[in-house]
């Protein structure tokens, strides 16, 4: 019997590789003794930037650049997988819906093959699946139904992460008034950006909360940092202060946030994690944007431009709909 099990993550961004995070360890919680392969068309964060969130988990490298993407990789997958000395999955799990990326996926033996695309099709096994649209967890219910075998729900716990994160953190901020804001996109093709001029506004306001602005923003962009310098003279931005860098750390320091507000991105994703207060702007995705991106935990409020104003121009939120939120945010003291 194969002992393999391969996902199939087709996005590149860090919010994507976040999202699985309690579907990998779920998976490699119920099938201790296998080794786990991650496939994407780009690079495996899980052993890059992610890394220090230790979720291990093996790259399955075929040699083929953005797999999936190109009709010609259907002829290759076969002969570049023996260049792994992997002759069979017993699961391979395909995370994405494009008909072409499955049909290439499909070329590599295993005993199930799970997949989205063509309203789950390509299962191998037929059976009442549920939507994923709105929650990707929904998948492991459907992997489930796929191979018959209960597979509880395991969330991602922060202190896998090394606790050298944390007091540094705590070093860097030590009270507990703090209000994040993350404003930076790292998906340069869709537009998600909330004015700079409107974080500002709202960063004043917080100041004469008496709480204290911090900017997750990484220390090389100095143009973004002297601008908000010159306007918000008590602004902390955490990654000048110290050595480290990486998203984990990010997460680190949400656990000293009151409150984080910020816009969709992989930010957003890392400071989830520690499941503190936020307020998030959506817009650019369109009306469900939210269901398909928005972490899934009870004090998330969310500020959709589609909803409120009917269009997926975010900077039609203003500065005053976030500040009307304040007053429903339980804080983390």
């Amino acid at each position: 019997m194969s002992k393999n099990i391969l996902i199939y993550n087709s996005g590149g961004g860090l919010g994507d590789c976040i999202q699985i995070f309690d579907l990998v360890i779920s998976l490699k919680n119920k099938f201790k003794d296998y080794n786990f392969y991650y496939l994407g068309a780009h690079e495996n964060h899980f052993n890059n930037l992610l890394k220090n969130y230790n979720i291990k988990i093996n790259t399955l490298d075929l040699k083929i650049k953005y797999f999936g993407f190109r009709c010609w990789h259907f002829f290759l997958v076969k002969y570049h997988l023996k260049l792994n000395n992997i002759k069979k999955f017993h699961l391979v799990i395909d995370l994405q819906s494009k008909i072409r990326n499955t049909l290439i996926l499909n070329r590599i033996p295993c005993n199930y093959f799970y997949s989205q695309t063509f309203n789950y099709f390509f299962c191998s096994r037929k059976a009442n699946y549920l939507s994923t649209k709105k929650n990707i967890l929904v998948n492991l219910e459907n992997i489930e139904k796929l191979i018959n075998i209960k597979i509880p729900l395991i969330k991602y716990n922060i202190s896998l992460i090394d606790e050298d994160y944390f007091i540094e953190a705590k070093k860097i901020l030590p009270n507990n008034n703090y209000i994040g804001f993350s404003l930076t996109q790292g998906n340069v093709y869709r537009k998600k950006n909330w004015p700079i001029n409107k974080f500002i506004n709202v960063a004043k306001k917080i100041v004469e909360m008496n709480k204290i602005p911090v900017f997750l923003i990484k220390k090389n962009n100095t143009e973004l940092i002297s601008k908000i310098k010159n306007e918000v003279k008590d602004a902390i931005f955490p990654e000048e202060n110290t050595k480290y860098s990486d998203p984990a750390f990010v997460t680190a320091l949400a656990t000293r946030l009151s409150l984080t507000i910020s816009i969709n991105n992989g930010i957003m994703h890392m400071v989830s994690l520690a499941y503190n207060p936020m307020i998030l702007l959506f817009g650019s995705g369109g009306p469900n944007e939210t269901e398909k991106f928005a972490p899934k935990y009870s004090n998330v409020k969310i500020l959709n431009s589609n909803k409120m104003y009917k269009t997926n121009d975010i900077s039609k939120i203003s500065e005053k709909d976030v500040l009307d939120l304040l007053k429903y945010i339980n804080y983390k003291n």
